[in-house]
């Protein structure tokens, strides 16, 4: 099956909205771009995760990371961000319901962050014939391609409002 690429790489542009009926496995989407730099990093971590390698770049010169690394859940809220207004443009908003989460390498003051999504399964609702859930694997990666987050999750995406009243009910 080839996949679809769906690419929203201009926030100002306003996608289509997309929902269950419109995907098959396979589809793929690209978000636009996010540039990192150490005054989001700081600020971020000192209100959030106000670990020292996230604080300081001399600090963290002595841990496992070897310099200023984001925190993991900035580069999660960045992630988001870009699915939200450039990446994913699901009808009725990206709404989880679970998924893991991984950190395979630190996200540096330097990245300029970019989302890359793709459609892993798609399973119709039995008992609620207007929706569904999807489930997207999407890797956040910098400008060099390395994979710096891993996010499988599962979203409800919305069937069509004239689908989902012809959808037989189970």
């Amino acid at each position: 099956m080839s996949a679809s690429n769906h690419s929203s790489a201009s926030p100002a542009a306003t996608p289509q909205p997309i929902y269950l009926d419109d995907l098959k496995v396979g589809d793929q989407f690209k978000s636009g771009e996010h540039a990192m730099d150490e005054a989001q990093i700081t600020t971020f971590a000192a209100q959030f995760d106000p670990q020292p390698f996230h604080l300081d770049d001399t600090a963290a010169r002595g841990t496992l990371f070897g310099g200023l690394a984001a925190s993991g859940w900035h580069t999660a809220a960045i992630t988001m961000r870009l699915q939200v207004t450039s990446g994913l443009p699901i009808a009725g908003g990206i709404v989880g319901a679970g998924g893991e989460l991984t950190w395979p390498r630190p996200t540096r003051a330097t990245d300029v962050l970019h989302v890359v999504s793709e459609v892993t399964a798609i399973a119709p609702s039995k008992s609620k014939p207007d929706r569904g859930m999807v489930t997207v694997r999407s890797e956040t990666r910098n400008q060099h391609g390395d994979v710096l987050q891993v996010a499988t999750v599962r979203i409800v995406v919305p069937r069509r409002p004239d689908a989902a009243s012809l959808a037989p009910t189970a």
